[in-house]
């Protein structure tokens, strides 16, 4: 099992959701509308730095991990407008 964090900008949240169900990802937190900075700058939800992103924080088994970076790298690459989109992984030590 893995944590797989993504940010994603919150008006895609409906596409990162239909990915992870795709996956059969079904236990995960969403932090909706947060303020970030990716490669084009910041995003605080101002007139100033329009727009937010979105978090969400999944637990991915193993063997699912790969298949799900593949989809979110593809769908960074296919437009400008998705290269904010990114993701971590992490191992989980423990689980309660």
């Amino acid at each position: 099992m893995k944590l797989v964090h993504i940010s994603v900008a919150f008006e895609y949240m409906e596409h990162l959701e239909e990915m992870l169900d795709r996956h059969e990802v079904r236990n995960y937190v969403r932090y909706p509308r947060v303020h970030g900075r990716d490669p084009r700058g910041k995003h605080f939800g101002s007139q100033v730095f329009p727009g937010n992103f979105t978090v969400v924080q999944a637990l991915v088994e193993d063997d699912r991990v790969g298949a799900l970076l593949d989809e979110l790298r593809a769908f960074r690459d296919s437009r400008e407008a998705h290269r904010g989109t990114e993701a971590v992984v992490l191992p989980i030590e423990q689980r309660l």
